[in-house]
């Protein structure tokens, strides 16, 4: 193997590692970030803010990283930048809130926000040097694999979170159960620091970011689809978040779940990313990532209206292994389709306006979630008996997933793939989906077995 090649495959490995201690610090961390805020009291407006605005502030600071990687060509010295920066941040996450219970929530968000900041301001340099890294045919499965990864490390981490906050719990100190598993977190995004340290920027092409003037860029994308891809993304954002952070207040307030039972409802949906995540890699790489779009686009409306027909744990647990397995393709779909449709000297600012473009689509979302679980009723008037909720966030969700129904539908078809692919049917594409293709194979082996 040629040095250079030698140093591409070491700085590969080095970013499924570094991955694998970020899901350490997603999975036993920020998963439990807006618990933490409900141990705080946090009103659901609080909430909202919590999910959505950390996301806006910090693609603001990705477009500061993308601007400043035309003046600064060091990716490398940017991404530890960010790495370290999130470490620290932690700490004042934990300590203040506590400290200050009085104003813990507004606290909390400022750290929250702070903390998102230097982690997006890590992802344009990374996004840039590691797909330089990347052969452009293998990145489906190259990110898959990373991913997957990530899945069974935030699975642990996670279960691990749940346990720990449960028996803290049940020793009536829950704040010492955070604690614990936010300092874990910050320990794993220094040992993800010193991975990211290790990539070798001299073993990719040397690419430097054109300069980013915002308007000039999305006019020169026009022609490639990228503006309607960005429509479509950030709408769907926008409804995902209608929805997505208050299915905390709905699970550990309206049901009354304990910790454990909570970590059990998130744990199910990382095990189905797992599951899927090679099988969406490899139908990425082999027939596009627009299939892929097209496939978990018309299935993801379904998963919050699932909520309204019953409170069973069993029940919301195989929901959510569903949606992990979803959500998925669909992030991969999305994160791929960015990677193919800029030149590599834009990709940088490629992934900072996509990802600007979801945060307001999460910012509005989330706004909007919280405006109408204010005024939505708990009694849904219909032809049969009335439909009574536990509480009127399932039928928040429903509006949530009625209205990405109306995104996929609407413009799904306005863009298209970006490179060469393998032609595939619809039906053909729906038997080669993950847990749909082993179904198939194994009654399609049993039908024959019978014949003969």
């Amino acid at each position: 193997m040629a040095p250079r090649e030698q140093a591409s495959e070491l700085s590969r490995r080095s970013g499924i590692r570094d991955g694998a201690f970020q899901a350490v610090m997603q999975g036993g961390g920020e998963n439990f970030l807006s618990a933490f805020a409900l141990l705080l009291h946090a009103t659901p407006f609080q909430i909202g803010l919590l999910s959505a605005l950390p996301q806006l502030v910090g693609t603001w600071a990705q477009l500061l990283s993308a601007k400043a990687l035309n003046r600064f060509p060091h990716r490398k010295t940017l991404i530890v930048a960010g790495a370290l920066g999130q470490t620290a941040l932690w700490f004042p996450l934990l300590a203040l809130p506590l400290l200050f219970p009085s104003q813990g929530p507004w606290l909390l968000i400022a750290c929250a926000v702070a903390y998102f900041a230097m982690g997006h301001f890590a992802i344009p340099p990374w996004n840039s040097l590691i797909t330089d890294l990347v052969d452009p045919t293998a990145r489906g499965s190259y990110f898959a694999r990373r991913a997957k990864v990530m899945a069974v490390i935030s699975f642990s981490a996670l279960c691990g979170a749940g346990l720990l906050l449960h028996s803290a719990q049940q020793w009536q100190a829950p704040w010492a159960g955070f604690a614990v598993i936010f300092v874990t977190a910050a320990a794993a995004r220094a040992i993800s620091a010193r991975y990211l340290f290790q990539l070798d920027e001299s073993a990719a092409p040397a690419t430097r970011e054109a300069q980013f003037r915002l308007l000039e860029f999305l006019r020169r994308e026009h022609s490639s689809n990228f503006l309607r891809f960005l429509l479509f993304s950030g709408l769907m954002h926008a409804c995902v978040l209608i929805a997505g952070p208050y299915f905390v207040i709905y699970m550990l307030h309206d049901l009354q779940l304990s910790y454990l039972q909570y970590a059990t409802w998130l744990a199910a949906g990382v095990l189905g990313q797992y599951l899927s995540l090679r099988p969406w890699g490899r139908i990425s790489d082999r027939y596009g990532n627009k299939k892929v779009l097209v496939a978990t686009g018309l299935l993801v409306p379904f998963l919050p209206m699932c909520y309204l027909l019953s409170t069973n744990l069993a029940f919301l647990v195989v929901v959510n292994l569903g949606g992990g397995v979803i959500w998925a393709g669909l992030a991969l779909g999305l994160q791929n389709y960015v990677f193919d449709a800029v030149p590599p000297e834009d990709r940088a600012k490629g992934v900072a306006v996509w990802n600007t473009v979801n945060a307001m689509g999460w910012f509005a979302g989330a706004l909007l979630g919280g405006w109408l679980a204010t005024v939505v009723p708990a009694e849904v008037a219909l032809p049969w008996p009335d439909l009574r909720l536990v509480s009127n966030l399932p039928a928040v969700f429903f509006i949530s997933g009625a209205l990405r129904l109306i995104v996929s539908l609407s413009l799904l078809r306005s863009f298209k793939e970006t490179r060469p692919v393998e032609p595939i049917s619809h039906r053909e594409l729906f038997t080669e989906l993950p847990l749909i293709k082993p179904l198939t194979a194994a009654f399609g082996g049993r039908e024959s077995r019978q014949e003969q």
